[in-house]
């Protein structure tokens, strides 16, 4: 029992941190957005989300394997085996190593071909996208090789380091931002070109941390084929996971632009930052909790893992839904404040995606909890499957005449069915019940959201748009939000544990 508190006090500090880490980087990725957009213009700021979203596609291959390599590097910490450290991590590497030649050969092969011949894209500019497409592809083989490195300072639970990087990484960001007001050549290719060197400069910082902390990584060419053959078995079946999720986002993305232009990818690009930003809050909390997870279950300690994605799952959406109210009722006005000039089918774009990352939120700890399985295939083939149908779908939907936000409404609908499924399969997989869930997870969060959303809702829609109905209206919706969590939303235990951090709190303040 006391091993288990140590461990939720852990996670508890570690999500304060991420979450201080959260709120430094997403002012700045904000006020970023707002200078960038500015600086490039509309369709610049397009071009760039949309080839960059062509990068992104190859990120099929390399996101089933950084699963795989968290994974096994949490794993093997969970059964205090630290002898294979090593040999995962260096096999980690060459295999990265691997991956990024193979990524490249595709890259410029086949995606050049695509960026040139199938996009919507103006051709004065078609210069500028080709520089932009070599710099992106650079930069996210930059990053990928930074994977094994993130990955061992996650199961590491080295939150704070991680939480200093990324304010680097977003502060290299910021001054970039600014760098392109006054660049001697064109603005596009000039912003690509130092977001790559900003990458390079966080890849150097990751390599120098854990080669000085963690014994593991010290890189030495290894080639364990049993290992190597455990590790692409369980990327292979992610591989279906990795790529139902790029397919929805960077090609819905696509999409939008052969039948809409660039103008369209703008629109979904600020929704895009914004998903980034308050979807970042979820990651922290899971990023402090994933580890606890992967560990316990190695560890075999079946309850506390379940205790867990039951709390996971709530606090997950508590979390990111204080940050999104206040967003979904006054979307059209903070948009104006961001940007000023806001370009269209924005705001819905922007709530549209609230909602889906509020939905998905809840399943962040049954994905954790069937990856710390590595019994993946079927799982992988039924919900990837469903997620597939993405593509396809917005496909359809847009050839037949409807709006542009339909892509989202889609995904809304299917990550419902997703839910569904998970809880089905892990039924079987850890003995998860359905029920139980239901009842302490999904029932709870929509009694919350409902009681949370009324008063704030009636306030911003009664009231002219304002400076003064903003933070009336969003006032409300945090002090709503935090009653209706507290009351009821948390149970008679993590109430008391709230009224304790509360206490110690202002005896520590009344001391000063």
């Amino acid at each position: 029992m006391s091993s288990n508190n140590d461990n939720n006090k852990r996670i508890a500090r570690n999500t304060i941190l991420l979450y201080i880490r959260m709120l430094l980087t997403m002012g700045v990725s904000l006020y970023t957005s707002r200078i960038i957009l500015k600086a490039l213009g509309v369709e610049d700021f397009g071009i760039y989300n949309v080839v960059g979203g062509v990068v992104a596609m190859f990120s099929i291959l390399s996101a089933s394997l950084s699963a795989s390599i968290s994974r096994f590097i949490t794993y093997e910490l969970g059964c205090n085996q630290g002898n294979r450290l090593n040999i995962i991590f260096s096999t980690s590497v060459t295999i990265q190593i691997i991956l990024a030649c193979i990524i490249l050969i595709f890259a410029e092969s086949i995606g050049l071909w695509f960026l040139n011949y199938k996009m919507n894209l103006p051709t004065i500019r078609m210069d500028a996208a080709n520089w932009v497409y070599q710099l992106s592809i650079l930069t996210f083989i930059i990053n990928l090789l930074s994977i094994p490195y993130n990955a061992s300072i996650i199961a590491h639970e080295r939150m704070g380091v991680f939480a200093y990087i990324s304010i680097l990484e977003a502060s290299g960001k910021l001054i970039v931002a600014f760098l392109i007001i006054s660049s001697p050549f064109d603005k596009l290719i000039f912003y690509a070109t130092m977001i790559c060197t900003v990458a390079v400069v966080v890849r150097i910082v990751y390599t120098y941390y854990c080669k000085k902390n963690f014994s593991e990584c010290t890189y030495r060419f290894i080639l364990d084929k049993q290992l190597i053959s455990q590790m692409f078995r369980f990327a292979g079946w992610n591989f279906i996971g990795a790529t139902s999720n790029i397919l929805r986002d960077q090609g819905g993305n696509i999409i939008l632009n052969l039948f809409y232009g660039p103008t369209l990818n703008a629109a979904k690009g600020i929704a895009s930052q914004v998903n980034n930003a308050i979807q970042g809050f979820a990651n922290s909390f899971m990023t402090a909790l994933d580890p606890q997870i992967t560990k316990s279950y190695a560890a075999k300690n079946q309850s506390y893992m379940l205790s867990l994605i039951y709390q996971g799952s709530r606090f997950a959406f508590y979390l990111l839904f204080f940050m999104s109210l206040p967003l979904l009722i006054n979307t059209h006005y903070i948009l104006y404040l961001w940007l000023g000039d806001i370009p269209n089918h924005s705001a819905l774009f922007v709530q549209l995606t609230l909602v889906f990352i509020l939905c998905e939120s809840i399943s962040q700890p049954l994905i954790t909890a069937m990856l710390a399985t590595g019994n993946i295939r079927n799982y992988q083939i039924i919900v990837g499957g469903l997620q597939m149908l993405n593509l396809p779908l917005s496909y359809l939907a847009l050839k037949q005449g409807a709006t542009p936000e339909a892509i989202l409404i889609i995904a809304i609908i299917i990550s419902q069915f997703c839910l569904v499924t998970r809880l089905l399969l892990l039924r079987k997989m850890i003995g998860l019940s359905m029920r139980e869930f239901i009842r302490r997870v999904y029932i709870n969060i929509i009694q919350v959201g409902i009681c949370a959303a009324v008063i704030p809702s009636l306030i911003a829609t009664r009231l002219p748009e304002s400076f003064v109905s903003f933070i009336l209206s969003s006032f409300c919706a945090f002090i709503c939000t935090f009653s209706s969590v507290y009351y009821i939303g948390c149970n008679k235990k993590e109430r008391e544990l709230v009224k304790n951090k509360v206490s110690q709190l202002r005896y520590k303040f009344t001391r000063k």
